[in-house]
């Protein structure tokens, strides 16, 4: 008895010495990153709204529905605006608690053998899930799915083999806790019934149907759970995303094989290429796609040389492979989408769990009776540690080279830079801020109004306020910092009619003020110069665009107005009596440093 126990003691000390490795790991990983993309969404849209609102939690993300995930970050952005340190740590607080449901798992189907420790390893190492880790947003979603997973397969063995009904409630329960992350876990539920149907089957210990019958509350609430889900999912997201360019999906999809999924198996792709601000994509050399494949074919041939009633462990092991990532790549096709996005390896970590729970389903099969010379020797156990250690040297050498791509972030830079030029113009001016674009390296205005500033900055406790008006102009440059600026001359107002006044503006009747030429859609800003008799304000808008309230002075003034829109006219009416401005030519145009 001895033996035997200090046999498992020793399994699980060196469970856990992975799991810390691979903490130590995640940890440096995550505090080497920064905020990047969705993460600035995040930011921005927990600034300006509510966090408790249906518009908030609710909200089409990309083709996403995460709500929890919404408010995990909503809270910690609130707690620390534009702080790297706490999304971090709940980068790495969430990976140990996918390690420790994927290791409980493991040991509901393994017990304490040593070959335990053979998916453990691979899960926790191979480089195929560590983009969505280092993705704030991204981790938001795939952790908590991951960790539902492996918790749910584990409560659907459990319930099949013992009964104890508590296992169809406790895995409910994190079935719809991982749902509220990412809607991708709604495969959960057949991913736990084929996992327990397969370990029935091969351990010969009953039959699919029985896997049904036995954990019946199980999967009909859980496909309840399911459909209710998916009508929330149609009713939120907009369903023209879906773009069904079979050709590109199937080439994404064979892409990701080749450069993805068979390369990490042996610890690759090893190198990392990045066009900034895009997200890093593995460029594996032929030497680790060729290892790959010969790994793959190997553990294929040793496994149906090895176990009986194996084939279904690999048919549901390749199915899957492509079922995960089906959907993703209908959405993301198209003509103009880039064969590297399935070289990214954002899309698999589910497919990580999902195999290491296979192989431990593989490893309780039955050995074949002409199989012995594969029984334990010396032999065995060297090459068992002498891949084991290669794969992980592989990992670790991709793990540090996606770092050393994923730190060339723009952001961080610019979004540091910019926080302390906003706190010293704080207390240098009171003057208002005009809102403006942050630089398209760091946010696209594809995702507007989050790459706005006042979206993005909303929390910071030390700024200027933002508006859509200011007296004095300043802007964010490229780098972040704070500059004087001025407006670029795109087009000019032409000059008014009356003498020695331009355009007179008051309560009476609006007044239109013709520019020089036409202007395109986008955000322009107009450099008002002007005569006023009292304090007021004014509603300006360009022809085809929203109106913008305009606080004016008495005396002879300048203010900037940012005026989003289109047309060849600025509208201008007076909205103080008694109120009368003059406005003098001036350029309508970008917003550019001095």
């Amino acid at each position: 008895m001895k033996g035997i126990s200090a046999h498992t003691n020793w399994v699980a000390r060196a469970a856990a010495a992975l799991i810390l490795v691979h903490l130590i790991v995640r940890a440096v990983l995550a505090l080497g990153g920064y905020f990047y993309w969705d993460d600035l969404i995040l930011v921005g849209r927990a600034g300006t709204q509510d966090l408790l609102s249906t518009g908030y939690l609710f909200d089409d993300h990309d083709g996403h529905v995460m709500p929890a995930a919404f408010l995990v970050a909503g809270g910690i952005t609130r707690l620390a605006p534009l702080q790297w340190f706490l999304p971090a740590l709940s980068l790495v607080v969430l990976q140990l608690l996918a390690s420790l449901a994927l290791l409980r798992a493991l040991h509901v189907i393994l017990g304490r053998r040593p070959v335990l420790l053979i998916p453990l390893t691979f899960a926790l190492f191979t480089p195929l899930a560590v983009p969505g880790f280092a993705w704030w947003a991204a981790a938001l979603n795939s952790l908590p799915m991951l960790a539902a997973l492996a918790w749910v397969c584990g409560d659907a063995i459990l319930l099949v083999r013992t009964g104890n009904q508590r296992y169809a409630v406790t895995g409910l329960l994190v079935f719809v806790g991982g749902l509220l992350f990412f809607e991708k876990a709604a495969v959960i539920p057949f991913v736990a019934f084929a996992t327990a149907a397969l370990l029935a089957h091969v351990t010969g210990t009953g039959s699919p149907l029985m896997v049904w019958r036995r954990g019946i509350r199980l999967w009909i609430s859980s496909l309840a759970v399911t459909v209710a889900w998916i009508a929330v999912y149609l009713a939120v997201v907009d369903q023209k995303r879906w773009s069904f360019d079979w050709s590109m999906t199937w080439d994404l999809l064979r892409r990701s094989v080749t450069h993805g999924i068979v390369p990490g198996l042996v610890g690759g792709p090893w190198d990392w290429q990045r066009w900034a601000p895009a997200s890093p994509w593995g460029t594996p050399p032929l030497t680790v796609m060729i290892l790959g494949w010969v790994a793959l074919a190997a553990v294929v041939a040793v496994s149906v040389i090895r176990k009986r009633r194996i084939g279904g462990v690999w048919l549901m092991a390749a199915g899957y492979a492509v079922a995960c990532q089906i959907p993703i790549y209908l959405m993301r096709s198209s003509q103009y989408t880039a064969l590297e996005l399935a070289q990214t390896l954002r899309y698999l970590p589910d497919l990580v769990v999902v195999l290491a729970l296979l192989a431990a389903v593989g490893l309780c099969a039955p050995n074949r009776e002409g199989a012995r010379w594969l029984d334990e020797s010396h032999t065995r156990t060297a090459v068992i540690v002498v891949a084991a250690t290669g794969f992980m040297a592989g990992s670790l050498y991709s793990t540090a080279t996606f770092l050393t791509s994923w730190r060339d972030n723009p952001a961080q830079p610019y979004l540091q830079n910019a926080a302390m030029g906003l706190a010293d113009a704080a207390l240098q001016s009171s003057a208002a801020m005009l809102d403006q674009e942050v630089d398209p390296m760091v946010l696209q205005r594809v995702v507007g109004p989050e790459n706005r500033i006042s979206h993005m900055f909303a929390l910071l406790r030390h700024r200027p306020e933002f508006t859509s008006a200011t007296t004095d102009l300043r802007m964010l440059d490229s780098s972040g910092r704070l500059v004087d600026a001025k407006v670029t001359w795109v087009r000019s107002i032409v000059e008014g009619p009356a003498p020695q006044c331009g355009y007179l503006v008051q309560p009476d009747f609006g007044v239109r003020m013709p520019l020089d030429g036409p202007l395109l859609p986008a955000d322009w800003t107009a450099e008002i110069n002007y005569l006023a008799n009292s304090d007021g304000s004014l509603t300006m808008s360009l022809s085809e665009g929203k109106e913008v309230k305009v606080p004016v002075h008495p005396g002879l003034n300048r203010v900037f107005v940012r005026l989003p829109g289109a047309g060849d006219a600025i509208e201008v009416r007076a909205n103080t009596a008694a109120l009368s401005v003059c406005i003098a030519s001036g350029p309508v145009g970008f917003v550019a440093p001095k």
